[in-house]
């Protein structure tokens, strides 16, 4: 292929994209839900109820390990903006995996991402069962969590303007949440109200063990929960193809990354290590639970409850709008079946829609079942995905940069800082935290999972290949 045809490829793609004829959606996501989408996408459980494990794991440690996280996820982010505001696709990191790394690079990403978000709601939508039943305790949790997901997918159905709304309001009462706490922490600090202000101290930052209190190898084996905390935030990609203004709504959206980790992580983290000792806080609790409780915020519990539950519904609500549009470009691009590229009078995918839902309600089932060993199995697969996706991103845009340098393709004015030389440090950091999964016995399952799913990939690809290979010989 010359130059020339390139570029008038690249033109055509361009046209098709901002009318959409060749993707069908309706573009219906304005500026401001994608804003929230990409916050949402980076606040979830991992905040606000995990990251009491790791505080008792590795003390104020936790918030270098997320400021170092943060700085990898956005350069991944800038890597997966340049690529968008090249080609923005619902596909997203797919359709250029696609283009850039070759067909089995895009089977193999689409089918992932689509079983990391399938994964993952199956485990939000248990989350969010038993979060209801803390009102309504004598409510089966199977029964909450699946009224939970078919009132998801219903939403989904209606109009994208409506899961953006929808999730608009999730992600504005997690921000509100993080913002509270910050607000009476720094009170709590400044002013010394309540019975915490008589011991906090942001001192408690390095006494008490110091700022490792458990060493810096142990710190850095945190890591990978990090890593996974921030899962969710390359969710706007898929956006770009219902996005009303793709290529500025998710510029100002990734530019936005910093500031979000800065303030909703970092801020966050800090205050919460600020107003009492790590040493205080309990595994398995809350701390934004625990802090509330000891100024004497009324309902404190209740309040927390009613935010993680936006946080897991929010979680599973995303994770209904991406394995949907996923679900369809692999249809589109013939590596699942063709029946799933149908869309429905509103231009939503219903048929790849209702199969994912179908199999997140089968995740109820087994989780209602054997609750901990599909839990193990579930984030298994979704912490690899992820890590999967991230990496395939800073490929693909290595291979976007050196087909510009050759002049096969345009330049992006929005340039990711630092390349290639970030490209290589960012993936760099990914398979180190890989390594550190394999090192340890609890995280080396997840590895064993992601091995046989890839497998099953590779087999799956094969028998597509060779279903073409007949078809073409056939005509």
């Amino acid at each position: 292929m010359t130059a020339a045809q390139t570029e008038q490829d690249h033109g055509d793609s361009q046209t098709a994209t901002q009318t959409t004829p060749e993707e069908g959606y309706r573009r219906g996501l304005g500026s401001r839900q994608i804003q929230m989408i990409a916050i949402g996408g980076a606040l979830g459980t991992g905040l606000f109820y995990g990251s009491s494990q790791g505080i008792a794991a590795i003390g104020p440690s936790l918030i270098a390990c997320y400021a170092v996280g943060g700085i990898i996820v956005f350069f991944i982010m800038r890597a997966l903006g340049e690529m968008l505001t090249y080609r923005p696709t619902s596909g997203s990191f797919a359709d250029h995996a696609r283009e850039f790394l070759g067909p089995f690079a895009g089977f193999t990403t689409g089918w992932s991402y689509w079983a990391l978000w399938t994964a993952v709601c199956m485990a939000e939508v248990t989350a969010a069962g038993a979060y209801i039943n803390y009102w309504w305790p004598a409510i089966p949790t199977w029964t909450t969590a699946a009224v939970a997901l078919v009132v998801l997918f219903v939403t989904n159905l209606v109009s994208v303007k409506l899961f953006g709304e929808l999730e608009f309001w999730f992600s504005a009462i997690k921000v509100i949440a993080i913002l509270a706490l910050i607000v009476i922490g720094v009170g709590v600090l400044t002013f010394g109200f309540s019975t915490a202000g008589d011991s906090a101290s942001i001192s408690h930052l390095w006494q008490d063990g110091g700022f490792a209190p458990h060493g810096a190898w142990q710190s850095m084996i945190a890591m990978q929960g990090v890593i996974f905390a921030y899962g969710g935030i390359e969710l706007i990609g898929i956006t770009a193809g219902e996005a009303e203004n793709p290529r500025e709504s998710i510029r100002k959206a990734i530019n936005s990354v910093p500031v979000r980790i800065g303030i909703f992580y970092l801020g966050a983290l800090i205050v919460l290590l600020s107003v009492f000792s790590w040493t205080q806080y309990t595994p398995g609790v809350s701390p934004f639970v625990q802090v509330f409780a000891k100024v004497g915020i009324p309902g404190a519990a209740g309040i927390m409850n009613f935010v993680i539950l936006s946080a897991a519904l929010s979680s599973c609500n995303s994770g209904m709008y991406s394995t949907g549009r996923m679900l369809r470009g692999l249809a589109v691009n013939g590596e699942a079946p063709a029946s799933l590229k149908k869309l429905s009078g509103r231009r939503l995918p219903l048929p790849a829609l209702a199969l994912s839902a179908l199999v997140m309600g089968t995740g109820v089932v087994v989780n209602a079942v054997a609750p901990h060993k599909a839990f193990i199995y579930i984030t298994s697969i979704a912490t690899c995905a992820g890590l999967w996706t991230w990496i395939v991103i800073l490929a693909a845009h290595l291979r976007y940069r050196s087909r510009v340098r050759a002049g096969l393709l345009p330049a992006s004015d929005f340039r990711m800082p630092g390349a290639p030389v970030t490209n290589w440090v960012a993936m760099a950091a990914l398979l180190f935290i890989i390594g550190l999964m394999a090192s340890d016995a609890d995280t080396r399952l997840g590895l064993y999972v992601w091995a046989v799913w890839s497998a099953i990939l590779g087999i799956g690809y094969l028998l597509i290949k060779h279903t073409r290979s007949k078809t073409n010989q056939a005509a």
